[in-house]
């Protein structure tokens, strides 16, 4: 039987080429005006996850 892909998980990760787990930095919704400008450039970037977390993501996500 097929294993069945964790939906909510495939639209807030992506793994890359060499199976790297990357989302988004968090914090990024409201109550920006108040923060520095450093600190809204380093929220553009995405970040990777690593350790359990990245493993228990891509065990989510069979066919990734």
């Amino acid at each position: 039987m097929k294993q069945k892909t964790r939906k909510s998980v495939v639209k807030k990760v992506k793994i890359t080429k060499k199976g790297k787990v990357i989302r988004r930095t968090t914090k990024q919704n409201h109550y920006n005006l108040r923060e520095t400008k450093q600190f809204k450039r380093a929220k553009r970037r995405d970040v990777t996850m690593s350790g359990l977390d990245a493993k228990n993501i891509k065990a989510a996500l069979p066919y990734a």
